[in-house]
């Protein structure tokens, strides 16, 4: 299916661009008026895009079906600071609750039952059940257009974070004495499509080797029979190819699986390869890579 966008009337846009762009992480805004009058709202139009200086954007769309802006919007050009609270999977529901089209001057701690906690440098307040909390100064507001849908880029300085202790791990063990962050204890949750959403949590995380000063191999690099497998996937080769250096056969290598496949399929060489390349593809799913490699090396 192939759909151009400027034919789709904007609800239609929006639902497939929401759908297919995604998972996206939430700004949970507390905002505040001249009056002082305090507002909290989610926005998954949101992300981080500068750490030095350390810049987020989120975008308070204009409502599809009248035009209308939101009261976060209006907060922030009255008083630019924003108070940027983490969602995790422990408030979501009280985050969607959040969410409802109150009144103007509702205060949405109130209505989702959330604790005001003061912030330190901003005037708005912090959410105090959130584990993260982020103080901003907004910088700029950036409108992307004035029709139902439109975007406005609500650009913040991040200048102060707030932690909760228990997401640290050991600081004895981290450089310079700076704790570092458990990602398997925060439990982000993001937003899909419709009423769709996600949450991150250690069942569903997984690691990817990535690349720094040294360049992987590339999959051009792959020797033909593995480059052209019919059973590796393109996973499995970025796995393969990610390696520094074109890896050798080490005679040290013993794997008793490795012996029993040579052993059983040696007078057939293509069912040789074949198995060769079933056992790598399970041994690349565990992150063994070097032994992947050892395994298939040994069919050339």
């Amino acid at each position: 299916m192939i759909i151009d966008l400027e034919k789709l009337k904007p609800a239609e846009k929006q639902y497939y661009l929401q759908h297919v762009i995604a998972p996206r992480p939430i700004c949970f805004a507390s905002t505040i008026d001249k009056a002082g009058k305090v507002n909290l709202s989610p926005f998954s139009f949101f992300n981080l895009f500068s750490s030095n200086p350390p810049i987020v954007v989120f975008s308070p769309a204009r409502r599809v079906r009248d035009k209308t802006s939101k009261h976060t919007l209006e907060n922030v050009l009255e008083v630019p600071e924003v108070v940027i609270n983490i969602v995790t999977y422990d408030m979501v529901q009280q985050m969607s609750l959040a969410s409802c089209e109150f009144p103007k001057g509702t205060n949405e701690f109130v209505k989702a039952g959330f604790t005001e906690e003061p912030a330190t440098l901003v005037k708005p307040p912090m959410v105090k059940e959130s584990k993260v909390k982020m103080e901003c100064r907004v910088t700029e507001v950036k409108p992307l257009g004035k029709e139902g849908g439109a975007g406005n880029l609500v650009i913040c300085e991040v200048l102060r974070m707030h932690i909760a202790e228990e997401l640290l791990d050991d600081p004895s063990a981290t450089a310079q004495g700076l704790p570092k962050l458990d990602q398997r204890r925060i439990n982000h949750v993001a937003r899909l499509g419709g009423d769709w959403y996600c949450v991150v949590n250690e069942a569903n995380l997984f690691q990817v080797a990535k690349p720094n000063t040294q360049l992987g191999i590339g999959v051009d690099a792959l020797p033909v029979h593995i480059r052209n497998s019919t059973i590796l996937s393109g996973n499995d080769l970025g796995q393969l190819a990610n390696v520094h250096d074109l890896p050798v056969i080490e005679p040290s290598f013993d794997d008793p699986h490795l012996k029993q496949i040579i052993q059983y399929y040696s007078i057939n060489p293509d069912e040789m390869e074949k198995e060769l390349q079933l056992y790598a593809q399970k041994l690349l799913a565990n992150g063994q890579v070097q032994e992947a490699w050892q395994v298939l090396l040994a069919g050339v």
